[in-house]
């Protein structure tokens, strides 16, 4: 492959950046490092909270602005300048609301940085250990939590979520809605029109480079966009065939340094 000069990368982090352990390996942090010292800006570029994000982002010591909610917030990691906000608009998520409610599904909201529930039960459990947040259980107020949502999560058995995005669909959410199946058992709905894909184009633009030099790395349904947007598309060794379908190039899986493997070899030129 010819060697491209990249400007910018994007990570995605679970199951990408961060190992199984979620935890980034001394050998990911260097390369990282390396590319930044080097004018490179690496990024982050997640489905997970801007608060459950930036954790990673001030680790590596990056300054940059992070793509969080699938690229519904794009904020700074250290002013906290917001770049970006687009959310579910709330006459859209009123009628989602409804509709999870009278079949009863799961749904949690992002609102603010913040996520609501309506009570604590396991699956809120595991989010929030994941995550590294705690959630506000507000019970039936969850249904008239004011303010627009970031995000809504539905979490159910893989062949639930695709019942239920199937019925969003004949519902016709989606030409009203982003939606994302980012795990086999994870929903994510976002504005329509948010992806990480159209998130990298506004930052990169933001910041005057070429979508030629960028490079995004991810795993999962949600990465998709981003990985057909950059000008060197980079699956995970443990990503879905859909994913390295996609991507111009495989580098090695989140718990081998695939990370690293793919700055030391794209931009290190090593």
């Amino acid at each position: 492959m010819i060697m491209m000069k990249i400007k910018l990368v994007a990570l995605d982090l679970d199951d990408t950046l961060l190992d199984s352990k979620r935890i980034i390996s001394p050998r990911t942090r260097q390369a990282i490092q390396d590319a930044v010292a080097q004018g490179v800006m690496v990024t982050v570029a997640t489905g997970r909270m801007h608060v459950s994000a930036l954790p990673y982002a001030q680790q590596l010591g990056l300054d940059v602005p992070i793509i969080t909610y699938n690229g519904a917030l794009i904020k700074s990691s250290l002013s906290g300048e917001v770049l970006s906000s687009r959310p579910v608009p709330r006459p859209v998520m009123d009628e989602v609301l409804a509709l999870f409610r009278a079949n009863g599904w799961y749904l949690q909201l992002h609102i603010g940085d913040t996520l609501y529930v309506k009570e604590r039960n396991e699956r809120v459990r595991l989010y929030e250990e994941t995550a590294g947040v705690k959630a506000e259980v507000v019970g039936d107020g969850l249904y008239s939590v004011p303010g627009e949502a970031s995000k809504m999560l539905t979490i159910a058995e893989p062949e639930t979520i695709q019942a239920i995005r199937r019925q969003l669909l004949q519902d016709g959410f989606g030409e009203r809605l982003s939606m994302a199946i980012s795990k086999p058992h994870y929903l994510e709905m976002t504005c329509l029109g948010v992806n990480k894909g159209w998130a990298l184009d506004f930052l990169a633009n933001k910041l005057q480079i070429g979508r030629d030099a960028v490079m995004a790395v991810g795993d999962s349904q949600n990465d998709l966009d981003m990985i057909e947007y950059a000008g060197l598309g980079v699956a995970m060794g443990n990503a879905s065939e859909t994913v390295k379908a996609a991507a111009q190039a495989v580098t090695r899986g989140h718990d081998e340094d695939g990370v690293a493997e793919a700055i030391e070899k794209y931009v290190l030129g090593r």
